[in-house]
């Protein structure tokens, strides 16, 4: 099956895409575009998947870069491959750079996977941004290590790919609690759901936080992770399921 890929017309002429789950190798609950290396599919398989994409994105397999995600405001920047381990590499949420040649990626089941690039400065970013990195500020962290790099914030356009949307994400009144103590403007993003019960609105809160670094443009793309199984792995759905774990999918950008 050939690869799908999801692109934003925003983040062109820049090669760049959130790959879904189609077009892989992995099997069974994993079956598809696996590319989590911390899952516990086959490591051989994902290796193959990841190997799919880096050729879709014109560079070498040790040139598709990918961190060990810890749900930080970490933003790292990088000029070379990384090819230790996924235990031992740099734990961060996101990377930047401005060396053509290195592909940054992201992997997620839900989280926001975000693209950046300031095309004209020639500097890119990615980040993994859950509710907790995207709080913690890992969406300005990564603005700032562009700038850091020559980019110019009004010129920075940020695209939020397939995340879980506000009707599959169900939460305790302890969860809006977090986001109250920072700004209890941040009510909007939360809507009441079965009692005792509140749907947080992911996508909204990390595009309204874009929005506010004052970036030159910033969208979703208006997918939902849950809700398409055909398409997207989901942690949650996986959960729901009581499955044993889950495949994750990337989205990478290159210069």
């Amino acid at each position: 099956m050939t690869l799908e890929i999801l692109t934003a017309d925003s983040l062109a002429p820049l090669r760049h895409g959130f790959f879904t789950r189609r077009g892989g190798a992995s099997s069974g609950i994993f079956y598809g575009l696996n590319c989590g290396l911390g899952s516990t599919d086959q490591q051989e398989i994902v290796t193959i998947n990841r190997a799919r994409v880096a050729a879709a994105m014109q560079v070498a397999p040790d040139h598709l870069l990918t961190v060990h995600q810890i749900h930080s405001a970490t933003a790292l920047p990088v000029n070379a491959p990384i090819t230790a381990p996924i235990s031992d590499r740099p734990r961060a949420d996101a990377m930047v750079t401005s060396t053509p040649g290195l592909a940054l990626a992201v992997l997620t089941a839900d989280c926001q996977p975000v693209l950046f690039a300031d095309a004209k400065a020639g500097v890119i970013g990615a980040a993994h941004a859950g509710w907790r990195g995207v709080l913690d500020g890992v969406l300005e962290a990564t603005i700032d290590a562009m700038e850091a790099l020559g980019a110019a914030r009004a010129n920075i356009a940020a695209v939020i790919g397939p995340s879980i949307s506000q009707n599959a994400y169900e939460v305790g009144t302890d969860f809006m609690d977090a986001f109250l103590a920072e700004d209890v403007a941040n009510a909007r993003f939360f809507a009441k759901g079965a009692p005792g019960k509140m749907l947080f609105d992911l996508p909204g809160f990390g595009l309204a936080r874009l929005q506010r670094t004052g970036v030159g443009q910033a969208e979703w793309t208006h997918h939902c992770t849950y809700g398409d199984e055909d398409r997207f792995y989901s942690y949650r759905r996986a959960t729901h399921r009581d499955e044993a774990d889950y495949g994750r999918q990337i989205a990478t950008i290159r210069l």
